[in-house]
């Protein structure tokens, strides 16, 4: 397992974490898994003996029921595994039991380290963007909980650009907990996250955690072009992310997935994962499992390792529209890029001057 320096931080983070949103599958979390605590603690093995040392769960998964599980389960463990959760989505009905106000953050971040049975948190993420409370508010929070020990370090999930880079700018000129590191949807069926929010982290020093790096099962090789995809699987089971926007790109890609695959007689679930793990601002993936099997061959992909040649096959198929004004940029500004700059615009000049030599 390979350990990666999580953002500006002093934490390393293994680059594979688990997740636990599969625990529970209580209310709209059981079309994603119904792990028990059995099952949950035989997973937390498997991860540990392949040297994962970050956990993730959240408030809003099954209502709880993945923290109190993954909370037993790591019940009397080593320190050095370590905790993420998240705080932003309702915990009750009442008004004032969601967002990221001060009032709702100290109660949530209380209520989650009882279900975990511990007296701090890791890494403690914004769960989502909440645009009717103030930034300063929520800092202010995250800092009264730093001050308390009660959490390590904090960080944003779901956010767009601008609104992580107010965030950014509050906590520098107040003096408050600054985020270490995001957490993102990121895969080879939506790359949107290149527009503004890898861009974002290699600029600023964040670190980047991959939730779903295989888009909630979209690119294990199950779904083909003109094929029914297995009656088990998440889509079918009614779990709605994420949103695919354009169908034939997708299976387009997943064409070039298992053809990789093939060529290293692997999954193509391991390729994509591996894929991901490549691609700049990258710190973790975060797993989801809801079996054995499929836990031990996505761990698999901390050891592949793929050719420029195949990387670049993915990339090319894959590829981000250039919407304004990037395009404009890649054919007028290319000279003067910075590295956060090429995370998307790097691919682009490469395809687009593919393209236009074929013509």
């Amino acid at each position: 397992m390979q350990y990666r320096q999580l953002g500006r931080s002093g934490l390393r983070i293994s680059a594979l974490n688990f997740g636990s949103v599969t625990f529970g599958g209580q209310g709209n979390f059981a079309a994603t898994g119904k792990v028990d605590v059995a099952e949950a603690t035989r997973m937390v093995d498997i991860c540990v003996e392949h040297g994962v040392n970050m956990f993730d769960t959240a408030d809003a998964y099954s209502g709880g029921e993945a923290e109190e599980i993954l909370g037993r389960v790591l019940q009397g463990r080593s320190r050095e595994l370590l905790v993420t959760s998240k705080v932003r989505f309702p915990t009750g009905k009442g008004p004032n039991e969601e967002g990221l106000s001060r009032h709702h953050i100290l109660n949530a971040c209380d209520d989650s380290l009882r279900r975990l049975g511990r007296d701090h948190i890791d890494l403690y993420y914004l769960h989502e963007w909440d645009g009717l409370t103030p930034v300063e508010e929520t800092l202010e929070a995250l800092q009264a909980l730093r001050d308390q020990g009660k959490i390590r370090y904090a960080g944003i999930s779901n956010f767009a650009g601008w609104q992580a880079m107010k965030l950014l700018g509050a906590a520098e000129r107040g003096r408050l907990v600054a985020p270490v590191s995001q957490q993102l949807y990121y895969s080879l069926e939506a790359r949107d996250a290149e527009y503004e929010l890898l861009p974002l982290a290699v600029d600023q020093g964040l670190g980047v955690q991959v939730w779903s790096p295989l888009a909630c099962g979209l690119l294990t090789g199950k779904y083909r072009r003109g094929k029914t995809a297995p009656e088990d699987s998440r889509r079918i089971s009614g779990w709605p992310e994420p949103e695919v926007r354009n169908l034939d790109k997708l299976y387009d890609t997943i064409e070039v997935l298992v053809q990789i695959a093939e060529e290293h007689n692997v999954s193509a679930a391991r390729v994509a994962l591996a894929w991901t793990l490549h691609k700049p601002g990258i710190t973790s993936l975060v797993l989801g499992a809801r079996k054995e099997s499929q836990l031990l061959d996505n761990l698999a992909a901390a050891s592949l390792r793929l050719t420029q040649e195949q990387v670049r096959r993915l990339d090319d198929v894959s590829a981000p529209d250039l919407i304004y004004p990037y395009w404009h940029q890649n054919r007028n500004a290319f000279d003067r890029l910075s590295k956060a700059d090429l995370v998307l615009q790097g691919p682009a000049k490469r395809l687009r001057e593919a393209l236009e030599t074929k013509k």
